[in-house]
């Protein structure tokens, strides 16, 4: 009785796997999962991480893509620093991030606020307030450019309406190129970071709204301690990628303003393109490259370690 009651019981008609078995079993689960990450890893390595190593190896060195590279050491990063252009660059797109961020993330939020009620049609609102970011870029800057032409522009002649005597002269002006840029940007920008915050709005349980309303909560008390609180995951997702893309801002400026008038709207990512592609210093766009990269790295860092200390309180 007490053999029966210890033996071990196997499946009917199972034998037993051998323990040499074991471990070709496990190799060969491990190849049959590598198959299914190797190509995406080949892509990245030759598409991505390699450029990017040789990127870091030449901001070392001086190269015009026709002579052999020569080491020069830090002396690209001396001259960087001496570089108006490139110092005017770095504030230009410092200033674009200031404006782009906060406004896009206001906007974004007030849409889905708006547009997360049950309204006849919503769908179609959602869309149009979606559609905007998925229009080819050069498309609404060529459209925003007419908008914000200083004599026949339709913004102007609204303000001029409003009783505004000298309207801004926007994109032809060393003042307000930038804010027109940023102005376009977040109307491009705001439907799609409107459906994350949707998204999160939609995840908030009912039931704390309800409870708040039960409490005597007006509207905004429950904004500021229900919504809020409950969007902070998505805000800072929000936050962590209009971060990243301010600062590597590109083809808008390009189109709008070339990086003028004169050197208005001049951002890093141009400085680079026409250091390196246009002049042939390659040497010198990798270095600003470098510290572009650097930069974009220091600034998620650094959120990322406010967000966690907020988390601990």
């Amino acid at each position: 009785m007490a053999d029966l009651l210890t033996a071990p019981t196997a499946a009917p008609g199972a034998a037993p796997s051998p323990p040499r078995a074991r471990p070709r079993r496990a190799r060969r689960n491990t190849l049959i999962g590598w198959s299914f990450i190797l190509p995406n890893f080949l892509g990245f390595a030759l598409l991505t991480l390699v450029p990017v190593a040789g990127a870091l190896a030449l901001s070392f060195m001086e190269w015009d893509s026709y002579n052999p590279p020569e080491w020069v050491g830090l002396d690209n990063f001396e001259r960087l620093l001496r570089d108006e252009s490139t110092m005017i660059a770095l504030r230009n797109t410092a200033y674009y991030a200031l404006g782009h961020v906060p406004l896009t993330m206001l906007a974004a939020l007030g849409l889905a606020l708006l547009l997360n009620r049950r309204l006849r049609g919503v769908g179609f609102f959602r869309a149009a307030a979606f559609f905007p970011y998925v229009t080819s870029l050069v498309a609404v800057a060529i459209v925003w450019n007419m908008l914000f032409n200083p004599e026949f522009g339709p913004v102007n002649q609204f303000l001029s309406w409003l009783g505004v005597d000298s309207p801004p002269g926007w994109t032809t002006s060393v003042d307000w190129a930038m804010p027109a840029v940023i102005l376009t940007s977040v109307w491009r920008d705001m439907g799609y970071y409107m459906v994350l915050f949707l998204a999160g709005l939609q995840a908030i349980p009912t039931e704390h709204h309800e409870a708040a309303r039960v409490d005597g909560a007006n509207a905004w008390q429950r904004f500021r301690a229900v919504t809020l609180p409950g969007l902070r995951p998505v805000t800072f997702l929000v936050l962590i990628l209009l971060t990243v893309q301010s600062f590597k801002v590109f083809d808008l400026v390009v189109v709008m303003t070339d990086g003028g008038p004169g050197r208005a709207t001049l951002v890093l990512s141009q400085q680079i393109y026409r250091r390196g592609i246009i002049e042939g210093e390659f040497g010198y766009a990798s270095a600003i490259s470098l510290v572009l990269f650097l930069l974009v790295l220091v600034l998620t860092l650094t959120q990322f370690w406010f967000n966690n200390r907020r988390e601990r309180s």
